[in-house]
């Protein structure tokens, strides 16, 4: 984004609104849907405006990692696609699909949403794998809190397939759930000059000054943080975006909770 554009977005930023209307701090609507994939063991697909992506669930038994033989297995991949956006390319993940990825399964992981243990058959043998795959179908902004939030939406909606002899027949699911102990939820704070505004347009997201992604649970814990921007970010100002990404959480959690 140009000068002019930028100094034109904050004219309209400092008289507390923004190109499509909202307030600075206010969300387009938000749904999810589950159950969207029949080959998943779970699946989900979460809308913010005209943002779209869909998370899916497979579940494998595997062999535990070396340094966690007592601990099941867990990975987040997210693709871009170009169909989504003209900014997204065909071929290996770019750095932006790799941070989605790194945000989404460091919320899951540093929140202990999954109890790994629980995940184990048969320790230093055998343990459940779960891979969550997150993939884009339009890019409208906000492509971090949405792939997180589908991601949990599809972990959520999980169903372990049977397993018999130490394999498994992905033909025949079970009723049993993975077992989760908590709900995170990211909240993207975005910058641009002296304003701090949620869920961008991709306007916003282009002149954006730098952007704080804040993982939080239930009890109000900060779980996980990552900075983009080049511009680096006060004490007060982490303070202030923290805050807002607190106020922001529960409405997320609770349309997860009703899925």
């Amino acid at each position: 984004m140009n000068k002019e554009q930028k100094d034109h977005l904050l004219q309209y930023l400092s008289k507390g609104i923004r190109y499509d209307g909202r307030k600075l701090l206010e969300s387009r609507p938000v749904t999810i849907e589950v159950g969207i994939s029949q080959s998943a063991e779970g699946s989900a697909r979460v809308k913010i405006g005209t943002t779209d992506v869909m998370a899916g669930v497979k579940i494998a038994a595997e062999k535990p990692y070396g340094d966690t033989p007592d601990q099941g297995n867990l990975m987040v991949n997210a693709e871009l696609y170009p169909l989504s956006s003209p900014k997204f390319e065909t071929g290996p993940p770019g750095e932006q699909a790799i941070e989605v990825a790194r945000v989404t399964d460091r919320g899951i992981r540093e929140s202990k949403a999954i109890d790994v243990k629980k995940l184990c058959i048969t320790p230093r043998e055998l343990v459940w794998g779960v891979a969550i795959d997150v993939v884009t179908v339009n890019d409208g902004g906000d492509i971090m809190d949405a792939a997180a939030l589908a991601a949990m939406a599809a972990v959520r909606h999980a169903r372990f397939p049977a397993l018999k002899d130490g394999k498994v027949d992905y033909g025949a699911r079970t009723t049993m759930q993975l077992p989760i102990s908590s709900l995170p939820v990211s909240v993207t704070v975005y910058k641009i000059g002296p304003h701090f505004l949620i869920d961008p347009l991709p306007e916003e997201e282009d002149a954006a000054d730098a952007r704080l992604t804040i993982t939080t649970t239930e009890d109000g814990l900060v779980r996980a943080m990552q900075k983009g921007g080049a511009t680096p970010l006060t004490i007060d100002e982490i303070d202030t975006m923290v805050k807002i990404s607190l106020e922001r959480a529960p409405e997320l959690r609770k349309l997860l909770k009703q899925t």
